[in-house]
């Protein structure tokens, strides 16, 4: 059964926000503790045709050639990465692979998606 994608700024903003990151300039947060594996929110923006700033490629391992990316117009932009992140992508879409602390910057490993 499909759920409804939290893509737009206003669907996010009750438990994510933006701001300062010790990691790289501007990082997302979590406003509230996020649960493991509680959907987070969908990477939202038009079809990248070239890699630039906040574009997300997804694709399966060793299909590369069959990328698709996007450019990202919501918050989910400011996400920083880390080695052991706390959350990860199912295609565009966000979920907590820990439990998430109130305050905690959201993160995720660029090169194991």
């Amino acid at each position: 059964m499909a759920f409804p994608r939290k893509t737009k700024n206003s669907e996010l903003k009750d438990t994510l926000y933006s701001g300062p990151s010790t990691i790289h300039g501007t990082g997302l947060f979590a406003k509230c503790h996020i649960k493991k594996g509680k959907y987070i929110g969908t990477y939202h923006g038009p079809d990248a045709k070239r890699n630039g700033i906040y574009v997300l490629w997804v694709y399966d391992q060793g299909e590369e050639d069959k990328a698709v990316g996007r450019s990202g117009r919501n918050l989910l932009r400011y996400l920083n990465h880390e080695k052991f992140g706390n959350a990860e992508f199912d295609s565009f879409d966000l979920y907590a692979r820990i439990g998430i602390k109130a305050g905690e910057e959201i993160t995720f490993n660029y090169e194991s998606e």
